[in-house]
């Protein structure tokens, strides 16, 4: 274990920067860009057009991408649909199952670190007569189990949890969460965008109702994720947008050949080189941490020490701000948070549903190290940032 002898992945094109933000996004993997490039050109068949080679092909392609995919979060590919990603899966689960239902349940439970796609939908459906319920995170990122306790019952529809935190990397109990909710017989989401290819995900095992993933934050495309929905053709939710009927009435249009195909092949060896993949992330994690705090002691973790996905940092730079920290790293692409609210001049929600002042927030970086990170980038990594605090 922590062997840290050159990996056998094909690595992609030579960057002169560091990379240290593969939770916004990683690299597309080599590999997948090869098995990607014949459907972009000759076989760029339909894969609705059943009547001949070219589309049959194509469907015969997209199929087996979404069997990779089922394989690799334990479903069975009749119950995974395409999406264009994890923000248009959640908000298929999230108001698809809110659009739904008849009965007297309508609670919408979701917890404060959830991803902006979580939580706009779910204000969404607060200002349409839903009764949502946010719950609150301990101080390490943690879901407050207890309290989600007492205000989960019989009026409550769905809970959404994510499996791992963005900006944190934290691991939710979302096994716990489940039992919780079945008590009752409320759904259960997990946005699991983060935690493909970082940790094992099961979703029969879990017995989750639904879980979205992304095939950008698994070294595949842009612009091609997934939506688990338990039983598909019996469960109670239906669709937000229309128009041809595809995947299952559920997500209409004509599904991307070529990313799909790039989906399968980043699930496959995702699936394939995840105990070599999440063991070297493990130790450059390691490594990373030491070397930053072998010159400055004073900085701290935010989220769990252990119960956190592989390769994941987030770091409280006390005195420091992050902004200006950021800008004196040169030659090092990292973030404060979330990529999707980089232009946003707010502190991160994440971190201050944690406990952080804004002043913490304001200090804190996110480093995530990914399958082509070096022993060398980490290295230069912590040069850099010795540098721009000592000197």
């Amino acid at each position: 274990m922590c062997q840290l002898a050159p990996f056998r992945a094909i690595a992609p094109i030579e960057l002169e920067r560091i990379y240290l933000d593969h939770q916004a996004t990683t690299p597309v993997d080599t590999r997948v860009a090869e098995a990607m490039s014949p459907y972009f050109l000759d076989n760029f068949g339909n894969p609705h057009a059943n009547t001949y080679p070219l589309g049959l092909n194509a469907r015969r392609a997209t199929e087996d991408a979404r069997r990779k995919i089922a394989d690799s979060i334990g479903a069975s590919p009749h119950n995974l649909i395409f999406t264009s990603g994890a923000t248009e899966s959640n908000n298929i689960a999230i108001l698809g199952v809110a659009g739904a239902t008849t009965g007297r349940r309508r609670r919408i439970v979701t917890q404060a670190t959830e991803h902006q796609s979580v939580l706009e939908p779910v204000s969404h459906l607060a200002k349409n007569g839903f009764d949502v319920v946010m719950i609150g995170v301990k101080s390490n990122g943690i879901i407050d189990l207890e309290a989600l306790t007492k205000v989960v019952d019989k009026n409550t529809l769905l809970v959404s949890v994510m499996f791992v935190n963005n900006e944190t990397g934290v691991i939710q109990p979302v096994d716990q969460v489940v039992e919780i909710c079945s008590r009752v017989g409320a759904l259960v989401h997990s946005d699991s965008a983060q935690a493909l290819g970082k940790v094992r995900i099961d979703v029969e095992e879990l017995q989750l109702d639904f879980a979205s993933v992304s095939a950008h934050k698994a070294y595949g495309p842009k612009g091609i994720g997934g939506l688990y929905v338990k039983n598909l053709r019996q469960a109670a939710i239906g669709p937000v947008t229309y128009g041809g009927g595809q995947e299952g009435g559920l997500r209409p249009g004509t599904l991307p050949v070529p990313l799909c195909v790039g989906f399968g092949k980043a699930a496959e060896i995702s699936t394939a080189e995840y105990c070599e993949i999440t063991d070297r992330l493990y130790c450059l994690e390691k490594r990373l941490w030491r070397g930053i705090t072998s010159f400055a002691p004073q900085v701290k973790l935010n989220g769990h020490a252990t119960q956190r996905a592989p390769g994941c940092l987030n770091i409280f730079f006390p005195g420091c701000n992050a902004d200006t920290l950021i800008d004196s790293w040169k030659g090092l692409d990292v973030a404060k948070g979330s990529a999707c609210e980089a232009t946003k001049t707010r502190s991160s929600h994440v971190l201050r549903a944690m406990g952080a002042s804004r002043a913490k927030a304001d200090a804190s970086i996110r480093l995530s190290i990914g399958r082509f990170t070096t022993q060398n980038d980490i290295d230069n990594a912590i040069s850099i940032i010795h540098h721009s605090l000592t000197k």
